[in-house]
């Protein structure tokens, strides 16, 4: 069992608030919003913005719950780490990362062949080859080194979220906007509506899982004590804002029938813009699919080399070169399961499924911190949570975990 201190990292500490903020803002605020809102208006009608608040307000009970526990065990790798400190079961252990490992495959395969969906539309190459040419040169970013592939992502996510303030600002400024008023978007009492809402909720759930691939780069944070619970928080509150301001714009601008039917929601919003504005916001949109690609990959690989290191997959794994001071096996396998998966599998159900992985990861997740808290306390300084945040972490993600199979 390694649930002692953690060893001395072999990765280069690079990451600070900011960075690890960009990053987990990167995984957060990437394909979800750009594609979910017309499926979320679709189940909640004008109070979709709702929704996502209700999915924050969710995924805050679990992010709390990793923000300690990526502090008691600042590694990559790290869930697998919290479930073996947890139940004291190497096999669980194994079992989980590879589960979140397969969760970020799947996903960075799905967003891949989205990525080239649209570079299609822009270029008029085939899928197939924009697909490969996706992976491999999002591949090579992530071998060159974490602060390298970390400023690369830092940046698109400033593209990115560059762009939703863009459709804020644009679509505020329509001059006979055909969507609702901002005051119907507030549901009343009515169960029906609350019904919706509650259903759209776990689509907007969806939007907002990303902030635990940071736990899987601690070992590459700076001063992971006070930085990792700082840009959890960061990340949740800003995309949080981000996907209110932006889905009530969107609901505002854009006709519900229009917007539910579409799974380009945001392009809607400026559907009387000149077609330079169409095709700019269209780039924006193939640089926030891109961007998933590479922080998949770069989180995966860390599951991978995590799991190695800690003598529960291949040695060869956990190589990690001087030059590089990354995980160049483990990046290597990764790219090359997301290249055959891309070529070769139907990915729409397998993405649907990475989900339900994951949030039977925060069941696991949560439990094993409720374990930890019922032991003798840690001698390491960490971040600490009541015990309520992850009994109800394990509830709400439970809930949301059996929704998912009705």
């Amino acid at each position: 069992m390694h649930t002692a201190d953690p060893p001395a990292p072999k990765l280069r500490r690079a990451l600070n608030t900011p960075m690890l903020t960009l990053y987990g803002l990167g995984v957060t605020v990437g394909a979800g919003i750009y594609v979910l809102v017309g499926a979320t208006a679709e189940a909640a009608g004008p109070y979709a913005a709702v929704s996502f608040l209700i999915a924050a307000l969710v995924v805050s009970l679990t992010a709390l719950s990793y923000a300690e526990l990526a502090t008691r065990y600042p590694v990559s790798a790290g869930e697998a780490a919290y479930v073996e400190a947890g139940f004291q079961r190497n096999w669980m252990a194994v079992l989980v990362g590879l589960a979140v490992a397969a969760s970020g495959i799947i996903s960075a395969s799905a967003v891949a062949i989205g990525a080239a969906s649209y570079l299609h539309t822009l270029t008029g190459i085939g899928t197939s080859v924009l697909t490969i040419g996706v992976v491999a040169v999002m591949g090579l970013i992530a071998l060159w080194g974490i602060a390298q592939s970390v400023f690369i992502a830092a940046v698109i996510t400033i593209i990115e979220i560059s762009g939703l303030l863009f459709v804020i600002g644009w679509g505020m400024s329509v001059q006979d906007p055909q969507g609702y008023e901002i005051s119907e978007m507030v549901p009343g009492l009515e169960l029906n509506a609350w019904r919706g809402v509650f259903a759209a909720s776990l689509l907007a759930f969806f939007a907002l899982v990303g902030f635990e691939d940071m736990a899987n780069v601690a070992e590459e944070v700076k001063d992971p004590l006070h930085t990792i619970p700082k840009a959890i928080l960061l990340t949740l509150v800003l995309a949080t804002g981000l996907y209110l301001a932006t889905s009530m714009t969107v609901l505002l601008v854009v006709p519900i029938d229009t917007l539910s039917t579409s799974a380009a929601p945001l392009a809607l919003v400026f559907s009387g813009a000149p077609e330079v504005i169409k095709q700019g916001f269209a780039a924006v949109a193939v640089v926030a699919t891109v961007n998933g690609v590479l922080i998949q990959m770069i989180m995966a690989s860390r599951v991978i080399y995590g799991l190695a290191d800690r003598d529960h997959l291949p040695r060869i794994l956990a190589t990690v070169p001087q030059m590089t001071r990354t995980p160049v096996v483990a990046t290597l396998l990764v790219v090359a399961v997301i290249l055959l998966l891309t070529q070769t599998l139907p990915i729409g159900i397998l993405a649907e499924r990475t989900s339900q992985i994951v949030l039977g990861v925060f069941v696991l997740v949560n439990i094993s911190l409720i374990l930890l808290k019922a032991k003798p306390g840690s001698a390491r300084e960490h971040f600490r949570v009541p015990l309520i945040v992850p009994i109800l972490g394990v509830l709400t993600s439970a809930l949301l975990f059996g929704t998912g199979f009705l």
